[in-house]
């Protein structure tokens, strides 16, 4: 076992507790009264569903490919951490729009801006949780899949600040014309065409060396050889200044992509709780039986905005 991290959690109670040490109420409640301009824009995907891809999008959109920072959310700053950080909300960004990132629901995001939204297979950004989590937030090896599945998916689901009312909330939103909704898989199947979707959306004029620089720079290649600048380093900090634990945790939010071995599989009774959450969360409300009819009603939107 590396030593290093012999102080990371081994139970989900121990994470519980890191999580009230790092996460505290008072941030999240200033990040949510924060002021934001018509001008902004958010990026609030749940997490692990195309976050940081769109903060690296949107901010190389603006500054022509500009990668001088340390930290992705260096220049397109957390919200609901910011006051944790020592990050002033209010101040002006290395370039214009404004561009913030946020995992809140409608409900609580701060109104007044524009907001881009992706939305995700809830299997795979549920198994993508897990992967980050692991080696940042809880010693591998320790809590298998079975066990983080029930942690993170609790009768109460996690209530009004979970997955499914994140999701529900930001489709809602589905006519607002300052709202751009995604689904992380068309992301990936036309990566050019999003770029271009993003682009126009922000009013931001896309020539072609824009263009091809940030295909280019937003690509999982590229953002692979870059990931020290996609690795949460200000958290990490963070989360060793509130606990003790070391600073150089694995919390890349950039992976290779899905891997083979089976402890990164969803069991068959998981995968049957999740349909039975998206049919009483979203079928039986908005008439969405399953996933591919949101990423189909997605596209249709696209077509016709």
């Amino acid at each position: 076992m590396n030593k290093n991290r012999s102080s990371l959690p081994t139970t989900t109670d121990e994470m519980d507790a890191l999580f009230a040490k790092v996460f505290r109420e008072e941030s999240t409640n200033l990040g949510m009264a924060f002021q934001s301009r018509p001008t902004d824009i958010i990026i609030a995907p749940f997490a692990k569903c195309g976050t940081t891809w769109l903060q690296q999008i949107a901010h190389g959109l603006r500054t022509r490919g500009s990668m001088d920072f340390e930290e992705i959310s260096n220049v397109t700053p957390w919200i609901e951490l910011a006051f944790e950080l020592g990050i002033d909300l209010d101040a002006a960004q290395l370039a214009e729009p404004r561009v913030f990132k946020s995992h809140l629901s409608w409900r609580d995001v701060p109104k007044n801006a524009r907001y881009i939204v992706s939305f995700r297979d809830p299997s795979d950004a549920f198994i993508s949780v897990y992967r980050f989590f692991e080696g940042f937030m809880f010693e591998p090896g320790t809590i298998d899949m079975d066990t983080f599945f029930r942690w993170r998916n609790p009768p109460a689901e996690m209530g009004e600040r979970g997955y499914w009312h994140h999701l529900a909330s930001w489709w809602e939103q589905r006519d607002n014309p300052d709202v751009l909704l995604l689904c992380y898989e068309d992301m990936l199947a036309d990566f050019p065409g999003t770029v271009r979707r993003v682009a126009a959306f922000m009013d931001i004029p896309l020539d072609d060396e824009l263009f091809a620089r940030v295909v280019h720079q937003a690509s999982r290649r590229f953002m692979l050889e870059h990931k020290s600048q996609f690795d949460e380093a200000p958290f990490r900090r963070l989360i060793s200044q509130r606990t003790g634990l070391p600073v150089d945790t694995d919390a890349s939010k950039v992976t290779p992509g899905a891997r083979d071995d089976p402890k990164y599989h969803l069991a068959a009774t998981h995968q049957q709780k999740l349909e039975e959450f998206w049919q009483a969360q979203l079928s039986n409300r908005f008439g969405l039986e399953i996933y591919e009819d949101l990423r189909h009603a997605i596209r249709a939107l696209h077509q016709t905005g």
